[in-house]
């Protein structure tokens, strides 16, 4: 470990900001395993709540080593623009995964780089490279491929789907933008304390208590949530956005690889 962690600080920004992208990406593929598990038995909208309670709770100790400075709000009204497609993304991008194949929802979470890349040229100013280009296009072919417009009717997944994508990349624009303010401590701490109010008027409806077996895969979901989270908010502070957008097609192999 000690040699992993010197490997690391060896390394220039835009390697580290790779590598803490890429532990992001195995960290959100691993908990989507864990949340259709998860929902197997309990419903997914209390899914969604208890990822950001149970989160909250992972942070404290993280809150009480940093203190409140940490996580003070610079730019408040972003902040809770943030949380507005946070929920969004996150109550859609659950609930598709419980009504599509997981295939199929990974396929279309490959549009985020898509959007991602339009919107950071847009909105941040950054440049599009001829490789970052092909990589867009690539993604746009293996979505078409695997969601066959046309072929397949537009279900209720599939669009929960796309909104999701849509959501998260207009969410991770949101983090780049505040990661010139703020710390990725505040911008994580600050998502969850937002998102448990407005997940959990959902959620009421269909309440009932986890079992002991799902009690554990919410646990899973958000440690592996918080630390996907802090990876990926991180590697956002250490490089430009459009230069790590195409990292996300590693995610195919690895959920190919956890089923």
């Amino acid at each position: 470990m000690v040699n992993i962690i010197r490997f690391f600080r060896l390394q220039n920004s835009q390697t580290k900001a790779i590598i803490l992208n890429i532990l992001s990406i195995v960290c959100f593929s691993i908990m989507v395993i864990f949340i259709r598990k998860a929902s197997e038995n309990l419903h997914i909208l209390e899914v969604v709540f208890f990822r950001n309670l149970l989160a909250f709770i992972v942070m404290l100790p993280i809150l009480h080593s940093t203190g409140l400075a940490a996580i003070k709000m610079n730019n408040t009204k972003l902040f809770f623009i943030r949380g507005f497609f946070g929920a969004i993304g996150m109550l859609a991008g659950f609930t598709c995964l419980t009504l599509i194949p997981l295939a199929q929802a990974t396929a279309i979470s490959f549009s985020k780089p898509i959007f991602i890349t339009i919107g950071a040229t847009i909105f941040l100013g950054e440049i599009i490279k001829a490789r970052r280009i092909a990589a867009i296009i690539i993604g746009i072919i293996g979505m078409l491929i695997i969601v066959q417009p046309g072929v397949n009717s537009l279900s209720f997944g599939i669009m929960l789907a796309i909104i999701a994508a849509l959501a998260h990349s207009a969410n991770a624009l949101i983090v780049k933008k505040l990661t010139l303010t703020d710390t990725p401590q505040a911008i994580i701490m600050w998502m969850v304390i937002i998102l448990i109010p407005i997940t959990f008027i959902p959620a009421i409806p269909v309440w009932q208590w986890p079992s002991f077996e799902t009690w554990l895969y919410l646990w899973g979901i958000a440690i592996l949530g918080t630390l996907a989270h802090f990876s990926w908010t991180k590697s956002y502070s250490m490089a430009e956005i459009t230069s790590l957008e195409s990292i996300e097609f590693i995610k195919l192999p690895i959920m190919a690889l956890l089923g």
